[in-house]
């Protein structure tokens, strides 16, 4: 689903045009980004986490020369998901027909 799927969805349930519900989903997600940003961490409840981790620096080798290369320490978005979100989808998959199965 991309960001267009999801206006037009939120869209098509609400009655709101597409235009204005893009305006909303856009400061959503510049509001979300922010306070990421700013080192703050956001709690959606029912719905999940978003926090900003610092993965530690590590010693990493170069694929092509096999050069011992040094990667610094950064942050990270990530997201935990609510157990409520967790077994909505569980319940999701277990309910679909072709759970499991792969298409060739």
């Amino acid at each position: 689903m991309t960001k267009a799927d999801l206006v037009e969805e939120i869209s098509a349930k609400t009655g709101v045009s597409k235009n204005h519900t893009a305006l909303i989903v856009d400061d959503l997600l510049e509001a979300i980004s922010k306070a990421l940003s700013d080192g703050q961490h956001l709690e959606i409840r029912g719905f999940g986490t978003f926090k900003v981790r610092e993965r530690r620096a590590r010693r990493a080798r170069n694929p092509r020369s096999g050069e011992e290369v040094l990667v610094p320490a950064k942050l990270v978005p990530v997201f935990k998901p609510s157990k409520e979100l967790k077994a909505l989808i569980a319940a999701g998959l277990t309910s679909t027909p072709d759970a499991g199965s792969t298409s060739a």
